[in-house]
């Protein structure tokens, strides 16, 4: 039945198949030849089927574990170099009706305050977050169709591009609402966003059923096919991921790949990014109830499986991951990380309200300027660069240059030039040494020529106060 170019849900994430390749993969993962021959295979830097990948998740063999983390990082440092892009959660309302039972926000759940943000108050927000250094945002709502109405979202998109705050401005927003229809997808694109994001939370959909007992986010197949009808409303930047310890790793690993290569087999472009949360603390929800909860090793091992599955598509994991968690990360898959998030409606200018309204708890607690400090102090370039799809580098038009090799040629210099302007403009004393040292270093890995010069010469102007270049 298994058919990743079928518009139907269970039919490209089809369960006898996830079935049978963990069976497949708990009979290969110590054959050494076999293991050996796939990461052969993804060594080309062309990805792995989610066959193969579920056997590199079940291998065991501590000097193949080695093998496989050690080319987790080769192919992100391939695509990515060492560049790490920031962004930030901007929370609207967590007024839900669904009765997702591992969401404080679910509809049952009456110890929450719930909140909607006014016009006047996203504008507050967004100066915050602009002050704090911020170029990149992921609005977050909950499902209320009275409440948080499409036209809600699309005012908010506007407000948010409107605020300029000591001449800088959020560039790109990304958008993480319910599933919807093609119009309203089609509505999304013209207001101007930038990676539409839903995630599965669990593949199985047996599980699913029991996790989502009300609401609309109950029905299945609805929330599984919204990616498609996404790219069928122009939304050609797709972001998919599961939150992991919901249902058993193995499964949603091999159902996420399944996905992955059902937008790449139908649209032909896989998904932009993969998020990667797991299961934590948050008002009235324990990890202690969810026996799937994942320990550290197993987490990390799933973040070089992928990277070696996907060596194209962007791998985000947020704040609910510790800064230690975090570090481990970096180097064996993860390209884009939040920074001084706040997750809680109304939590950039509220501080003190932040815990009454957080969907989950935060434990990377650190200041922007701390986390950017920590990325140039382990040799990373933070980067808040939105050049792509500003302009108009999306979807298939951003996967032929990234599989090409040739996306480096606009990521570095971006990346100097906007942590540049992050440097003049907001950064502390201590971070601006750290960064300054690390720009002129970064620049020797571009090679001379028209594209170093221009750089050279655009970091200049920025010392001197001009901003936006189009990155």
């Amino acid at each position: 039945m298994y058919n990743p170019s079928s518009p139907h849900a269970d039919e490209f994430i089809d369960h006898a198949e996830i079935l049978a390749s963990l069976e497949e993969a708990s009979r290969e993962c110590n054959n050494r030849e076999r293991v050996l021959a796939i990461l052969e295979k993804a060594a080309l830097l062309k990805g792995i089927s989610h066959r193969e990948a579920a056997i590199l998740m079940d291998c065991n063999d501590p000097e193949l574990e080695q093998r496989i983390y050690a080319l987790a990082g080769e192919i992100k440092r391939k695509f990515y170099g060492n560049r790490i892009v920031l962004f930030a959660p901007l929370y609207l309302s967590n007024y839900c009706i669904n009765g997702c039972v591992y969401c404080p926000y679910h509809a049952k759940n009456r110890t929450i305050p719930r909140r909607k943000l006014s016009q006047e108050e996203i504008d507050a927000e967004v100066r915050a977050l602009i002050r704090m250094g911020h170029k990149r945002l992921a609005i977050e709502a909950g499902e209320d169709p009275r409440r948080n109405p499409l036209e809600y979202i699309l005012d908010s998109i506007k407000t948010i591009y409107s605020v300029r705050e000591g001449g800088n401005s959020i560039r790109r927003v990304n958008v993480n609402i319910a599933a919807t229809d093609v119009e309203s997808y089609r509505r999304l694109k013209a207001a101007g966003i930038g990676t539409y994001i839903l995630f599965q939370e669990t593949y199985n959909r047996e599980q699913y059923e029991l996790l989502h007992p009300t609401g609309p986010k109950s029905d299945y197949c609805w929330h599984t096919e919204a990616m498609d009808r996404a790219q069928e409303g122009g939304c050609d930047d797709v972001g998919i991921g599961v939150l992991f310890g919901l249902s058993g790793y193995r499964y949603e690993l091999t159902g996420i790949l399944m996905h992955a290569e059902h937008l790449e087999a139908r649209f032909g472009v896989g998904p932009h990014t993969i998020s990667i949360p797991r299961i934590c603390p948050a008002d009235d929800i324990s990890p202690e109830d969810f026996p799937d909860a994942l320990p550290d090793e197993i987490f990390r091992k799933l973040v070089a499986v992928l990277r070696i599955a996907v060596p194209y598509t962007g791998m985000i994991v947020s704040t609910r991951e510790s800064a230690k968690m975090r570090a481990a990360l970096l180097d064996c898959g993860i390209s884009q990380i939040s920074g001084g998030s706040r997750t809680s409606v109304g939590g950039y200018t509220t501080v003190e309200r932040h815990n009454e309204t957080a969907q989950f708890d935060v434990s990377d607690t650190r200041t922007l300027d701390e986390v950017v400090r920590w990325l140039l102090e382990t040799g990373h370039i933070p980067s808040f660069c939105t050049a792509c799809y500003r302009e108009g580098r999306t979807g298939d038009r951003f996967m032929s240059l990234c599989k090409s090799g040739k996306i480096s040629l606009c990521c570095t210099p971006n990346a100097i030039m906007t942590l540049k302007e992050y440097l003049v403009d907001y950064a502390s004393p201590e971070t601006r040494a750290v960064g300054e040292k690390l720009i002129a270093e970064s620049l020797k890995d571009i090679p001379e020529g028209r594209v170093r010069d221009l750089t050279i010469q655009r970091l200049g102007l920025i010392a001197e106060g001009q901003h936006d270049f189009r990155f």
